[in-house]
């Protein structure tokens, strides 16, 4: 697992490689998705949610992603399609809309995973298991960790490895955040993002929680949501000292 200061380097460098991938991007008001989604009503939102560098990939691509990668760009990062992205995150949410939330787990082994994963719990009434993923945890009922998940979220199919594993052998389907090098082939819906940098990991969770709330009836619009993106970033050491 990458520590917390080279998850920091890449999401530095990701961050940069969107300013330059976002230029090419011309504003509308609302990202187009090929499906319904619904608008993101301001461009600032749609300019902020860019900026993150949700869509920027890695210097890797598997075979499992590249439906979902549009170009790369000139620091040769695969840039990830953003419809998708917004689709994905709709079709996950009608999802856990149909389920038990409280059977919803959503696992991080990643730090910068932690509070977007805490926040998504807090918001919806999910279940989250941050850190060290036990052994056993979806298939030994006699540890006292044990659990019966409906759905699992995970934030990165390779640092989450376990999870995927055990919840596929449970025939529990997998919901994964995945960057353009993971391999997905045990996941049953993919939601194509940068899982690799906080800002990016904190705006997928936030989309993701904006539109369960609605699914639950908690809002009725965009404009209910109270919770900020910058509320589901894992903050840094020197940020919070």
């Amino acid at each position: 697992m990458a520590s917390a200061n080279q998850e920091e380097n890449t999401d530095d460098s990701l961050s940069e490689a969107e300013n330059h991938a976002s230029e090419e991007t011309p504003s509308h008001g609302y990202i187009e998705t090929g499906e319904e989604v619904g608008e993101i009503e301001s461009d600032n939102l749609e300019k902020m949610i860019l900026s993150t560098g949700i869509r920027v990939g890695t210097p890797v691509k598997t075979k499992f992603m590249s439906p979902f990668i549009v170009r790369a760009n000139p620091e040769g990062l695969y840039i990830l399609d953003i419809s998708k992205t917004l689709t994905r995150i709709d079709v996950a949410a009608k999802f856990i809309g149909r389920s038990d939330i409280s059977k919803i787990i959503v696992t991080s082994a990643r730090e910068y995973g932690k509070t977007p994963v805490q926040k998504f719990c807090e918001a919806t009434g999910a279940s989250g298991i941050i850190g060290r993923f036990m052994p056993g945890t979806f298939t030994n009922p006699s540890l006292s960790s044990y659990m019966e998940p409906q759905v699992v979220i995970v934030t990165d199919p390779q640092a989450d490895f376990q999870a995927v594993l055990e919840a596929t052998r449970a025939g529990v389907p997998v919901v994964a955040i995945a960057n353009s090098d993971n391999v997905t082939s045990n996941v049953d819906l993919v939601i194509p993002a940068n899982n690799r940098g906080r800002k990016a990991l904190a705006t997928v969770y936030w989309l993701l929680t904006r539109e369960v709330l609605k699914k639950q009836g908690k809002i009725k619009s965009d404009n209910e949501m109270k919770i900020s993106i910058d509320d589901f970033e894992t903050k840094l050491v020197e940020e919070i000292s």
